[in-house]
């Protein structure tokens, strides 16, 4: 069984390979251009962009969720789930519910209205995990992006 602990800056190394690993598992693996030491300024400066939990098995990081809020003007505070990812060789332990859920309770603990993350429609054992988890998969909303 994992460790579920908050992330501290020692982690952020095994992060960015978690991210990197994640990153060729979507099909864009020279998508990543962020580096450790941008994780470091934006997540353990003194106004954190994101929060990071992690997954520890005998003291090596195999899993995290990275999330931030955000906030809805018709609903309130929202905790959005940017990613969950857990290292190839330790999935189907349990390790992703472990976190899905530790994140979720972050997410009860600071009075979000709801918890909110992506999920790319090829990406099928995801989409039935989340549906396990009693989640709404809505296919009416598109994904906008500009660069800036």
């Amino acid at each position: 069984m994992a460790i579920i602990r908050p992330g501290t800056e020692n982690d952020l190394s095994a992060t960015l390979n978690l991210i990197k690993e994640l990153a060729v598992f979507e099909r864009a693996p020279n998508a990543v251009i962020v580096t450790e030491e941008q994780l470091r300024r934006d997540g353990f400066g003194e106004n954190p962009l994101y929060g990071l939990l992690v997954a520890e098995e005998e003291g090596i990081v195999v899993g995290i969720s990275l999330y931030y809020n955000r906030y809805s003007t018709w609903k309130g505070k929202c905790l959005y789930l940017e990613d969950l990812i857990v290292t190839e060789a330790h999935r189907g332990k349990g390790i992703g519910l472990e976190l899905f859920l530790a994140t979720k309770k972050v997410a009860q603990e600071t009075h979000c209205f709801k918890m909110v993350w992506q999920v790319l429609d090829w990406n099928t054992p995801a989409i039935d995990f989340y549906k396990q988890q009693g989640a709404d998969i809505d296919p009416e909303w598109f994904n906008c992006e500009i660069v800036v």
